[in-house]
């Protein structure tokens, strides 16, 4: 019972941290101005750190708790839309990458980049009912690999610098 409640403390724990950094990464001005919706991703840090530390299931939970209060806390419906479609994808991408024991935590986190960008294409192609958005997936996959690059080199030096948890 008490490693339960610790767990469940780490990932509440985990999960503030990820609304701590979405909250900051409002803040920042946009890094690619001349390009729509282009954001770091800092909360994927915590996400990628635990899907490696405590599991898929987690991390399931943590990014879906995390899409929902940052579309409350800073967002609109459409942004829900757009995140949870992203997470979703992202999420399955890294769980099915990490589970094949064939890519490193960079790669790992490049290809959730890539496939969150891919997320949000298909959902804004669907609502809006524009197959032309597809496009955009060429500087989308860009910058998801930018930013996955450094969303993973971030994970992996915390992984490797916090001791596993004890019970």
């Amino acid at each position: 019972m008490k490693r339960r409640t610790t767990t469940i403390a780490r990932l509440g724990l985990c999960t503030a941290l990820a609304l701590i950094l979405a909250y900051v990464e409002t803040l920042f001005p946009p890094l690619y101005a001349a390009i729509p919706g282009i954001k770091m991703g800092l909360p994927n840090i915590v996400i990628i750190f635990v899907l490696f530390r405590f599991g898929p299931g987690a991390a399931t939970v943590v990014s879906l708790v995390r899409v929902g209060a940052v579309s409350l806390l800073f967002g609109n419906p459409m942004t829900f839309a757009y995140s949870v479609a992203g997470a979703a994808l992202s999420l399955t991408v890294m769980m099915l990458l990490k589970r094949s024991k064939l890519f490193s935590i960079v790669g790992i986190s490049v290809s959730g980049g890539i496939f969150h960008n891919v997320g949000q294409i298909l959902t804004a192609m669907l609502l809006l009912n524009t197959a032309e958005l597809g496009y955009y997936m060429i500087v989308l996959a860009f910058t998801g690999t930018l930013s996955g690059a450094l969303i993973g080199l971030c994970a992996g030096v915390i992984l490797n610098r916090l001791p596993p948890p004890r019970v």
